[in-house]
């Protein structure tokens, strides 16, 4: 049977990449901050407070009051290319499509905010992609970042009458790739200091307790992550001490601890003098990377009788975060690419 003369061109047989982070707002300004922020916070694996509940707090006091304030410290880090995290997460995306060349199509998406996922996975099937990998960028699981990313690809889904094959990138801690990748990184950028630190902070992001005992590995990750890196460093750096905390405490409920504020604070009173600073968590530097732990601790670690404190920077677009990110692509696409 012929194709009729008025058949729509639909393009097929490619493959689809979409890297996935977290979100920022679309400018360092109130009004673009509130709206993330609605949406952020009103994500029901962010903040599991009942609606009812949260709510009236969310829209009566957090929307009017902390949109200013994060506007402030998004413009001490905001670039020609916007908020860092939105142009590093772009320059993977664009890193990664060289690698693969024409193997795939590679895209980018927050899960809040701009570019959204759907338009992205709408845009990869526009361009042919008949099978999508997923890959959210967050090395440990969280129902806040993981399954959130998961939940909007679900709704993308929902409301899809052609659909690809999909898979997703899991978690990838312990990843050999991962680990590696992060030694190689900080080793670098550590000998290129101008002094040697007496201790190396690992920060990861915090999360509420009460996640922990609901289930949630990520702090079992967490702690995974910084004992192989541990390990790795032993070997390389035996007189480098280590210590592990969790930053961006928010609200009065308890957080996993130690909180990084606290542990800077009493390394300064203690007699720490020199510490570096790596965040682990974060594919990509952030406001959490750039504002809170380059400025905020920083100042704080300062005024507190520290010396030297140094941030190191995320696996960002060097070479061993996307050789990386390119390796573990190729091995989510066996059998596909």
């Amino acid at each position: 049977m012929e194709k009729p003369a008025d058949h729509p061109v639909v393009a097929t047989g490619k493959l689809g990449v979409l890297l996935v982070n977290l979100g920022t707002p679309d400018a360092a300004e109130p009004a673009a901050v509130k709206r993330y922020l609605k949406q952020f916070l009103s994500d029901r694996r962010v903040v599991e407070i009942p609606a009812l509940l949260w709510q009236p707090i969310l829209r009566g006091v957090i929307l009017n009051t902390r949109p200013k304030k994060s506007a402030h410290a998004y413009a001490q880090v905001w670039g020609e290319g916007g908020s860092p995290l939105a142009a590093i997460t772009a320059a993977q995306a664009a890193a990664l499509q060289d690698r693969l060349g024409d193997a795939a199509v590679v895209r980018h998406a927050m899960r809040y905010g701009n570019p959204a996922m759907a338009g992205a996975l709408d845009a990869l099937l526009a361009a042919g992609c008949e099978r999508i990998l997923v890959a959210p960028l967050y090395p440990q699981y969280s129902a806040a970042t993981t399954a959130s990313a998961l939940d909007a690809l679900a709704g993308w889904i929902s409301k899809q009458r052609r659909l690809p094959a999909l898979r997703t990138l899991p978690p990838y801690y312990d990843d050999p790739l991962y680990i590696g990748a992060l030694h190689r990184d900080l080793a670098e950028q550590l000998g290129a200091l101008a002094f040697t630190p007496d201790l190396l902070l690992l920060s990861f992001h915090g999360m509420p307790e009460r996640t922990l005992h609901l289930g949630d590995p990520y702090h079992c990750h967490c702690r995974k992550t910084a004992r192989l890196l541990g390990d790795a460093f032993a070997a390389s750096h035996p007189d480098l001490r280590i210590a592990t905390s969790f930053q961006s405490r928010f609200g009065r409920a308890k957080w996993l601890e130690p909180a990084t504020d606290a542990v800077l604070r009493e390394a300064a009173a203690s007699g720490t003098k020199r510490i570096a600073v790596a965040a682990p968590g974060f594919s990509a530097d952030c406001l959490e990377t750039l504002e809170e732990l380059a400025i905020r601790e920083r100042s704080a670690f300062l005024a507190g009788g520290g010396e030297q404190l140094a941030v190191l920077t995320c696996l960002n677009t060097g070479g061993p975060g996307m050789a990386m990110i390119e390796a573990l692509v190729r091995r989510e696409l066996a059998g596909w690419l």
